[in-house]
């Protein structure tokens, strides 16, 4: 008898490897074929959704741009509203910013200033955990515009990276580890 796989087996089996992509050496992790599958997309939503159906989260903040896929449903499930950050640039109103190193340069995201409510509980969502570097300058972005930041959820996280480190101080989850 066929062991039946888990729900998030599912996922990580479903998850598409494209080598050399966006530049060589790079192992990119696809997350296009759980979002065209119905079934796939929406046990990875209520996988999330789950976890905070009764911790009361006002905002879920949804990084550029993946996050905005999950994070959005997620919201949805959740009855809470969804906050954009996206990269310097992209937000029409006064904006915070935040900078963060990576290995080839630096970025900058931003959120309007007045996203939260002094105190309310957000919960910050992005589809891959990598290096941490975005993450960890969303959070402070949350924190700065008077958010809380209850977790800060991902689809995927890349372990080897160690993108935790870069977040420490915040809890963290993630669907699938590779």
């Amino acid at each position: 008898m066929k062991k039946k796989l888990s729900v998030s087996d599912r996922l990580k089996n479903a998850i598409r490897d494209v080598p050399d992509f966006p530049k060589p050496g790079i192992l990119f992790k696809d997350i296009t074929p759980v979002l065209r599958d119905p079934v796939l997309f929406r046990s990875a939503v209520d996988l999330l959704a789950q976890r905070h159906k009764n911790k009361k989260i006002r905002k879920v903040a949804v990084i550029d741009a993946r996050g905005f896929l999950f994070g959005s449903a997620l919201a949805y499930k959740l009855g809470a509203g969804v906050v954009p950050i996206r990269k310097k640039g992209k937000l029409p109103y006064k904006t915070y910013e935040e900078s963060y190193n990576l290995e080839y340069g630096s970025a900058t995201v931003t959120v309007h200033v007045d996203a939260f409510e002094k105190g309310e509980k957000v919960l910050l969502v992005d589809d891959l955990l990598a290096p941490g570097g975005t993450a960890a300058a969303s959070a402070r972005l949350i924190e700065r515009a008077g958010g809380k930041v209850a977790e800060i959820d991902f689809l995927i996280e890349l372990g080897f990276l160690e993108g935790r480190k870069k977040v420490r101080g915040y809890p963290v989850f993630s669907v699938i580890r590779f």
